[in-house]
């Protein structure tokens, strides 16, 4: 699905779908459009999109018509920390010994997903760091496993939008710009840039975080954050200051999804939806 034409110069708000894990998929979209949303970023978990689930094609015809009829674009988000171990987060990875393949398996279903809804692009990060692997060497399995992902976004022209996380063994987005000159500069790869995350774990200031990214950048998450605590706040509740983050996005000239991430939101989804929009729109410099 295409970004529709944008008059009013306002940057694309969206929503993450694992802020509102007490409501039906379908019920979230309505929220989220009735609110004034322009997008959603959709995480593939067992609760609202399973990727594994028998009937995954209709499911995923009848969403892209939905999403059609309510006029959100969407980007598809493979960052349920549970989906593939009940016991571990986000875990195998690319870079594990073992089962690497059900991660590859995973974002190879999420891709085909992409492309039937008319997604841009995949999100996905690198998880945790394996146990006693020297970094060189877990570099060299990310980067082998990545580009067996690559191939099938080329096949289905989806990129891929590779998001630096706190606490994983790709944690900044110079990380994310090394792991994409280790593939050879695809054109197909990318940055997810989480504006919390950058707060909380970069060296380099937010301003200049967005300024790194800013050439490759897909996929734009949104929330508060203090410094040095993974703990997603809602907006104005935080350390960052948003008017200037928002003004180098529009300055930069990016187009895509700048999807509020708040998955601690459940149980006043709605309400916390319509404040995150509301403070935004009153936050970005026109």
């Amino acid at each position: 699905m295409s970004s529709p034409p944008n008059p009013t110069g306002r940057l694309r708000y969206g929503f993450g779908t694992n802020g509102f894990a007490q409501h039906r998929l379908d019920d979230v979209l309505t929220v989220l459009a009735d609110l004034g949303y322009d997008s959603v970023g959709l995480t593939l978990d067992h609760m609202h999109l399973d990727p594994f689930a028998a009937d995954l094609p209709r499911r995923v015809e009848r969403l892209a018509g939905r999403l059609e009829r309510l006029g959100l674009a969407v980007m598809v988000e493979t960052g349920a920390p549970y989906l593939l171990d009940p016991w571990h987060k986000h875990v195998p990875t690319l870079m594990s010994a073992r089962d690497a393949g059900r991660r590859v398996d995973l974002l190879a279903r999420a891709i085909r997903v992409a492309a039937d809804l008319g997604a841009p692009a995949v999100h996905l990060c690198s998880g945790p760091a394996p146990r006693g692997v020297p970094a060189e060497d877990a570099w060299k399995r990310l980067t082998v496993r990545c580009e067996e992902v690559l191939d099938i976004a080329r096949e289905h022209g989806v990129a891929l939008a590779f998001e630096p996380e706190p606490y994983m063994f790709v944690d900044t987005v110079d990380k994310v710009l090394q792991l994409r000159r280790r593939l050879g500069e695809p054109d197909l790869f990318g940055v997810t840039l989480d504006i919390g995350h950058a707060h909380c774990v970069e060296d380099l200031p937010l301003l200049d975080c967005v300024d790194l990214a800013a050439p490759h950048l897909l996929n734009v998450q949104i929330e508060d954050m203090r410094r040095g605590v993974h703990e997603h706040l809602e907006l104005g509740t935080g350390e960052i200051d948003f008017p200037p983050v928002l003004a180098a996005l529009k300055a930069a000239g990016y187009q895509g999804p700048v999807s509020v991430e708040i998955q601690g939101a459940a149980l006043d989804a709605p309400e916390v939806a319509r404040r995150s929009l509301e403070f935004l729109w009153a936050a970005e410099p026109l």
